[in-house]
């Protein structure tokens, strides 16, 4: 007696599926199972067959052999239970093959037969529609995130008798048992858009650095805030997704996956439809901040991606902890190197940070700040070279005056920001669809992700403006990726300006946006 379940693994965010085969043979009673397993995977025999006791089903004393195939593929996760369950019910005839045809199964088994959650099944069923795969049938508490998929059914069930009822059943029953599962994700848009909970207008003064954040969110810059305690950093960080472009449905999906692998998403929440914000302590560890540990799962990087993250009193954060962050921030990707295999997780966020000037907080301010020259030195040293490179935007706030707190009328609105945002982002949405007809395999989206290719053919300068950035190169004493940096944060600027060329003007704020020597003398 022979059956074959289909199934699904993770690797990384994607999914490959995997054909579970049972077989049922006379001889010695035992269960065993092959397929390059995990230890998770291996314990799978002992949840299955208490469950099915559990359960109610007579399973004869024979030979069990379980194969998960492809076998050079590394099997993870507690979703193979019920694939395996289903298997050995089919193979001793509780129900016939074309209940299970074209259909896919995932889930935990509880010991009394109950179906548990899973994670990353939105991946799976993904990869499942593109297979061509008819239906899924996946724990009831991922139904919705399943379901945001178009092309394919879903739906959700609670334990295994219920499951059984339903293979039984014949198909013109089978939606009263379980029905199938339908998410209306334009609603679920519209909600979102709907739904900011914090606004600029809030915001009082502090207009450069308001500026920097419209820029940083046009072109999906980096962007560090330096100023004293209670300036408003952290405020202005805030409400930075609230002044981003609105995720796509593509871009949601790949959002949802990464939180879908991690097991973050509810059931009340089957599709994330507003940029992630993430903004861990400094005493984060690199295994939380990249997810690369002996069991990888995305990190808070990852957790990120497509949105912004913050990290606050950055001087505090690890010196190895922000230098693991630099190939990360270049490749927009996390790379983790296993012994049976790399995993890739996508980390394409937008970098925000803030910090004190010194120790106290208040340098320059000498009628406050109590700290000798060497502290400030050490204290800013703590921000190594490359990582500021890897800043686009330093904006330095100072304490704010109590005329702006004052003031009667109110700061400029996100809405309003994000309107000037949206107008750039299609600049540069029609700049990138021109340039993948003509690059196979291209994805940019923003100035901010350009290349060096990019920024040669995006940023040409005339006569006047090289001869500016000939100065500016000079006395900044620039990189040669600050230098392109600083030309990437040009041309948003004059996306948000309308302008089609990059001007004089352009290039001299942007220039104004580097680290200062006020701050960051110690690294002439």
């Amino acid at each position: 007696m022979y059956s074959t379940i289909t199934s699904g693994t993770l690797l990384g965010v994607h999914a490959c599926l995997v054909g579970v085969e049972v077989d049922i043979a006379p001889g010695l009673p035992g269960f065993s199972m092959v397929g390059f397993l995990s230890g998770e995977v291996r314990e799978s025999k002992e949840r299955v067959q208490v469950a099915l006791k559990n359960a109610g089903f007579d399973i004869p004393p024979t030979h069990i052999t379980v194969n998960l195939s492809p076998a050079d593929c590394k099997k993870e996760g507690t979703a193979f239970d019920l694939p395996i369950a289903v298997g050995v019910l089919q193979a001793f005839g509780f129900f016939s093959e074309e209940a299970t045809s074209e259909t896919l199964f995932l889930g935990e088994l509880g010991l009394n037969g109950e179906v548990r959650k899973a994670k990353g099944v939105l991946p799976i069923v993904q990869e499942a529609a593109k297979q061509g795969v008819r239906q899924c049938i996946v724990p009831r508490e991922n139904a919705p995130e399943g379901a945001v998929i178009p092309g394919i059914i879903v739906r959700g069930v609670g334990d295994i008798r219920e499951l059984l009822c339903f293979l039984q059943e014949k198909s013109n029953k089978q939606d009263d048992i379980l029905p199938r599962i339908s998410v209306d994700t334009a609603k679920l848009f519209a909600d979102a858009r709907a739904d900011y909970l914090f606004d600029f207008a809030e915001v009082g003064g502090q207009e450069t650095a308001r500026r920097a954040a419209e820029i940083a969110a046009a072109g999906f810059h980096n962007l560090l805030l330096v100023g004293p305690p209670g300036a408003g950093k952290s405020m202005i960080a805030k409400r930075i997704p609230g002044i981003l472009p609105p995720l796509t449905l593509e871009e949601s999906l790949e959002v949802t996956s990464v939180f879908s692998v991690a097991g973050m998403l509810g059931e009340k929440e089957p599709l994330v439809t507003s940029r992630p914000f993430q903004s861990p302590h400094h005493t984060v560890s690199m295994a939380a901040l990249t997810g690369g540990t002996s069991n990888p799962k995305p990190g808070i990087l990852s957790l990120s991606h497509r949105g912004v993250l913050f990290l606050d009193e950055l001087p505090e954060f690890s010196r190895n902890i922000l230098d693991s962050m630099r190939q990360p921030l270049e490749e927009r990707r996390v790379q983790i190197a296993k012994a049976n295999g790399n995993v890739t997780y996508p980390a394409d966020v937008m970098l925000v940070c803030a910090m004190n000037p010194c120790p106290c907080g208040y340098y320059p301010n000498l009628n406050k700040c109590r700290c000798t020259q060497a502290q400030v030195k050490k204290y800013m040293g703590r921000v190594s070279g490359p990582i500021l490179d890897r800043i686009d935007l330093c904006v330095e706030l100072r304490e704010v005056d109590i005329t702006a707190l004052h003031a009667e009328k109110k700061s400029e609105s996100s809405a309003a920001i994000r309107e000037r945002v949206m107008k750039a982002r299609a600049i540069q949405q029609k700049r990138f669809r021109r340039r993948e007809g003509q690059v196979s395999g291209s994805s940019r989206q923003f100035n901010g992700e350009m290349d060096a290719a990019d920024i040669e053919k995006y940023c040409s300068l005339g006569v006047e403006e090289t001869r500016c950035m000939e100065q500016i190169y000079k006395s900044l004493n620039l990189s040669a990726r600050g230098y392109h940096r600083i030309l990437k944060v040009a041309r948003t600027i004059a996306d948000l300006a309308g302008a089609e060329r990059i001007a004089a003007e352009h290039l001299l704020e942007a220039a104004c946006y580097r680290p200062t020597l006020e701050y960051w003398g110690g690294r002439e």
